[in-house]
C-alpha cells in the first residue's frame, strides 16, 4: 500500500514539473524576446549535440584541411557547398570533413 501511494505521489510531482515547464516556455513563446532566446537556446543545444554546424559555409571559404573547417565550425560540408573540395573527402560520399569516431 505504501509503495502505491509513493508511486502516486511521484507520478502527481512528474506531472506537475511537467505541466509547469511547459507553462514556462509556452509563456516565454509568447514575448519576441522569448522566442528569440528559445531559438538560440535549442540552437545551442544542436551545435553541443553535434546536429547543427555552428556557423554555415560562406561562399569565399577554403579551407586547408578538416582541422581548419572544424575550428571554424563549418564541419561537415556538403558537395556543392562553398569551401568543399574533394581532397577533404576521404570516402567520397559527398560529405567533407565529417565527424569520425572519438570526436
Amino acid at each position: 500500500m505504501a509503495t502505491r501511494n509513493r508511486l502516486s505521489v511521484m507520478s502527481f510531482l512528474a506531472g506537475g514539473i511537467a505541466i509547469g515547464a511547459t507553462l514556462g516556455v509556452g509563456s516565454l513563446a509568447i514575448s519576441p524576446n522569448g522566442r528569440s532566446d528559445i531559438v538560440h537556446g535549442a540552437s545551442e543545444v544542436a551545435v553541443a549535440a553535434g546536429l547543427k554546424r555552428q556557423r554555415e559555409p560562406q561562399v569565399g571559404d577554403y579551407w586547408s584541411g578538416c582541422r581548419e573547417a572544424r575550428n571554424a565550425g563549418t564541419a561537415p560540408i556538403y558537395r556543392g557547398e562553398p569551401g568543399y573540395r574533394r581532397e577533404m573527402d576521404g570516402d567520397n560520399d559527398g560529405i567533407a570533413c565529417e565527424p569520425y569516431r572519438g570526436q
